[in-house]
């Protein structure tokens, strides 16, 4: 295909193989790339009910066709494997410039297979083309993620690109991050505990000289000039993201009165409070400037420093789940916090959550740990590093919020869906949301359908938060908009400015052929769906599309989301049907045969 490689790299750590395969061009053009091409070799590769931590688990890493291209924020690269913390197929994608980078030493995608021996830590170096190495780690074992950067750098040149896992997925928490250049993560579910149930450390890639040749220049120019002048007039791109960051977004679910704090015991905070944590202050206090991915003008990414540590950060969500979801409204703590995690490599939502969770257990006298308790920010730098030593009672939340509370037969206490925290929307404050996080196939998601960006942004029109008429439709078309663009692969946030036309538009341009707005919705169909797939062979049932009691029991007891329940159960049929899915959530021969995926059932 077009804009492609058409080359897959497979590495297998047990016997420390390294082959070149052609990638089949029909799968190419029924998944694109990146999360879709992942999504299609993991189902294909991987057996029934393997364990996610044993040699038997693939890491799959991958471009698209946009990937490393002149189209606006197409830095981004893609991650497929099975989740250690929720057992279910998991994507994730991060920015950067490893992606391209990777790109242009004549890849399209790297599988991962296999385990070095307990004795080996080992990294992979791709250096240019055809140059693929496999090199000693043991000397970078038990280092943080910033200090196996800084080793590697010195070795391998400033030049490199690193992704690396640190104490946290060497000790195998379940909800450790593999860090991009320190600073970036694939962040949720886990997937740092796969990299380093393999004995790897590091990948790390020096750019090749690859470069895609497009057929028509002159009309890729226009549509870059075009799409720039787009995301410089829209406020999101221009404005919000660019002058704050994602922590632009705490003032705003604030004010719907979606802000959880206490572990989701409530969701709206006084002025004050806010204030003290909003993106205006983090910015006014600690910003020292704006960072972008490769190729991208809004630049998102806050560079921050607190005297004696610097870093990335916070992002909206780590802000939340570090602080007041934890009873914590000092932001230089915050801010600290949110680098230990970087450094320790963790996910700052699950961190953040499975604490809070823990917390309540303290709360209601379930766990007898006084340190434990809501607002207590003197804790916070000790608990992250035990959790990630799994150390004393670090060792109990390394496993999740969900395997906490089941341990304490306390399972309503924990803030989950499929094993993976809720993020920083309270669900009952927007009802297609709270649909989007009980059906979403990695668990409570918000990036893989965000009706926030209708339900309270207004892009690219204001809907009504607490209807359901209608949001079955508009979450599915969402869904598979996210499977798109984590194929092809470009940043969400590009999206609030550029839509699916678009999109369709640049592919065309690469591919040298018309694709219309109908082909990618269908192609993001067929990815979802093949995810729904996988899950349902593993194990999951309708009874999984679900979200905690609280909010189907517990109404908000004040703020604007005062007194509001999700309507889950309804929302549930209709989605199902909309999804031509049968009452049990299964897909019908009819869509199977529709994508042309029913020979993978």
């Amino acid at each position: 295909m077009e804009g492609m490689n058409n080359k897959l790299l497979n590495v297998n750590l047990s016997n420390e193989k390294i082959s070149v395969n052609p990638l089949d061009n029909e799968i190419l053009e029924g998944f694109l790339g990146g999360r879709g091409l992942g999504i299609k070799l993991f189902s294909d590769n991987i057996a029934k009910g393997i364990n996610p931590l044993s040699e038997k688990n693939l890491l799959i890493f991958s471009v698209g066709p946009l990937t490393g291209s002149t189209a606006p924020t197409s830095g981004r690269f893609s991650l497929v494997t099975k989740s250690p913390l929720t057992n279910t197929i998991f994507h994730s994608n991060s920015g950067g410039y490893w992606g391209p980078y990777f790109k242009r030493c004549g890849y399209d995608c790297l599988i991962i297979s296999g385990k070095f021996k307990i004795e080996n830590k080992s990294y992979i170096l791709l250096d240019g083309i055809d140059n693929v190495e496999i090199k000693d780690a043991n000397d970078l074992w038990g280092l943080n993620t910033l200090e196996t950067i800084e080793k590697i750098a010195k070795n391998e040149g400033n030049s490199c690109q690193i992704l690396t896992i640190g104490p946290a997925g060497e000790n195998l928490v379940k909800f450790a991050s593999i860090m991009n250049q320190g600073h970036r993560a694939f962040g949720r579910g886990g997937v740092g505990a796969v990299m380093g149930s393999k004995n790897l450390k590091a990948i790390v890639v020096k750019s090749g000289n690859k470069r895609f040749p497009v057929k028509d220049k002159d009309h890729m120019k226009k549509l870059n000039v075009v799409a720039i002048d787009k995301i410089k007039v829209v406020p999101t791109t221009s404005q919000g993201l660019a002058l704050l960051g994602t922590a632009a977004l705490v003032k705003v679910i604030n004010f719907f009165g979606m802000f959880p704090t206490k572990n989701f015991q409530s969701a709206f905070t006084g002025t004050e409070k806010i204030d003290s944590i909003s993106g205006e202050r983090l910015r006014e206090k600690y910003l020292v400037k704006s960072e972008g991915c490769y190729n991208c003008i809004i630049k998102c990414g806050r560079m921050t420093s607190i005297g004696k540590m610097s870093g990335k950060g916070p992002e909206y969500e780590s802000l939340w789940a570090l602080g007041p979801s934890l009873g914590i409204y000092d932001l230089k703590e915050i801010v600290q916090a949110n680098y230990l995690c970087n450094e320790y490599g963790l996910d700052t939502i699950s961190t953040g959550s499975t604490i809070a969770c823990a917390m309540e257990l303290q709360q209601n006298k379930i766990i007898d740990n006084p340190d434990m308790k809501f607002g207590n920010k003197k804790i916070l730098p000790e608990i992250i590093e035990k959790i990630a030593l799994r150390k004393g009672i670090g060792n109990e939340l390394a496993e999740g919020s969900l395997r906490l509370s089941e341990k304490y037969k306390s399972l309503d206490l924990a803030m989950q869906v499929k094993g993976l925290e809720i993020p920083a929307y309270d669900p009952r404050g927007a009802f297609g949301h709270a649909l989007n996080y009980a059906v979403s196939s990695r668990g409570a998601c918000h990036l893989t359908g965000f009706l926030v960006a209708l339900e309270i942004l207004g892009i690219p029109k204001l809907i009504d938060r607490f209807s359901i008429s209608g949001k079955s439709d508009l979450l599915m078309l969402k869904q598979n908009q996210s499977a798109v663009e984590d194929s092809l692969v470009i940043c969400k946030f590009v999206g609030y400015a550029l839509g699916f036309e678009f999109q369709a538009r640049f592919l065309s341009t690469i591919l040298d052929r018309k694709i219309n707005i109908t082909d990618l919705i269908t192609i993001g169909e067929r990815i979802y769906t093949l995810e729904r797939l996988f899950n349902l062979r593993e194990g999951f049932t309708k009874e999984d599309d679900a979200l905690p009691p609280r909010f189907l029991k517990n109404p908000l007891t004040e703020g604007p989301s005062k007194g509001r329940l999700v309507p889950l159960e309804q929302m549930l049929k209709n989605y199902y049907k909309v999804r031509q899915w049968d009452e049990n959530g299964v897909p019908s021969d009819e869509l199977l045969e529709r994508l042309s995926i029913k020979s993978l059932v």
